[in-house]
């Protein structure tokens, strides 16, 4: 990545006038560092990073590791909020599915949960904004200032993960409702609703938890498309602001936080594999 996005330009050329000097590009690049060849810059760049010096921002002149972090902050709630909506919804309604396959509520979540997987973001971000704001004029598209700004983003963000946790949701638990210990609590009496919520589905989570794991580490990758459509002010649109400005270092910065919030996420879902599961300890 260190090498990629500098393909993009050089930021001379960006920030300075067309009619700038010579001794005024020089004075330039000699303050950002970028008189030296690549392969010195990779290098400098790595002596700092283990310093925990991600650089620093050519448009905002401070700290990237400050701008992407005030960033990710927007990305964090954004994903927060869509998953605990998102995990409850697809858990309650797959699990309701698969109690009764083939039935007519098992045919209405099932199509739909089918639709909600193969929707493309893009579209229906697109579709949210022709429909509720220039349609009807019900909701603002941008910004973060009131509940009404996140109703879109959150909205547009549910609808992929809602469909794709819910149908492992549906099989997993399916599987679960026909194994030998269910049978046995069927047998002794045990109410429908226990038997679902409380003998199924805490077997049934262990793939659960790896999708919704998956889906809240793509969110938390930033969600570009939907940030830069909506002009959330999160990770995925200063990413791409950030390639279009030329700031190498907050495109790097945005990368090295993302992943380690990713790695953080990996450690969870393990942990959580061993609370639902006793005989996984590690």
């Amino acid at each position: 990545m260190f090498f990629l996005a500098r393909l993009t330009g050089d930021p001379t050329d960006l920030y300075l006038p067309v009619d700038a000097s010579v001794e005024a590009r020089e004075n330039f690049r000699q303050i950002h560092s970028l008189n030296d060849p690549l392969i010195v810059q990779f290098g400098d760049y790595m002596v700092d990073l283990v310093q925990l010096d991600f650089g620093d921002s050519i448009r905002r002149a401070r700290h990237a590791l400050e701008v992407v972090t005030e960033a990710f902050v927007w990305t964090l709630q954004l994903a927060a909020i869509t998953m605990i909506g998102v995990t409850f919804a697809a858990i309650t309604l797959g699990s309701l599915a698969a109690f009764r396959v083939g039935g007519p509520f098992d045919r209405v979540a099932t199509f739909f949960s089918l639709i909600g997987a193969s929707a493309p973001d893009f579209w229906v971000a697109i579709v949210t904004i022709v429909v509720f704001v220039v349609g009807f004029g019900w909701l603002p598209t941008s910004g973060t200032g009131t509940v009404w700004h996140w109703i879109l983003p959150v909205s547009v963000l549910f609808i992929r993960p809602f469909g794709l946790i819910l149908q492992v949701v549906r099989g997993s638990t399916i599987n679960a409702l026909s194994s030998a210990f269910v049978k046995t609590a069927r047998a002794k009496g045990v109410a429908p609703r226990a038997t679902i919520f409380v003998h199924a589905l805490r077997n049934a989570m262990l793939p659960v938890i790896t999708v919704i794991g998956d889906q809240a580490a793509g969110m938390l990758n930033g969600a570009v498309v939907v940030e830069t459509i909506f002009g959330f002010p999160g990770v995925g649109k200063l990413m791409i602001d950030s390639m279009l400005q030329r700031e190498f270092a907050v495109v790097l910065a945005s990368i090295m936080v993302t992943a380690f919030a990713i790695f953080l996420m990996n450690i969870l879902i393990d942990l959580a594999y061993a609370v639902l599961n006793p005989r996984i300890r590690y």
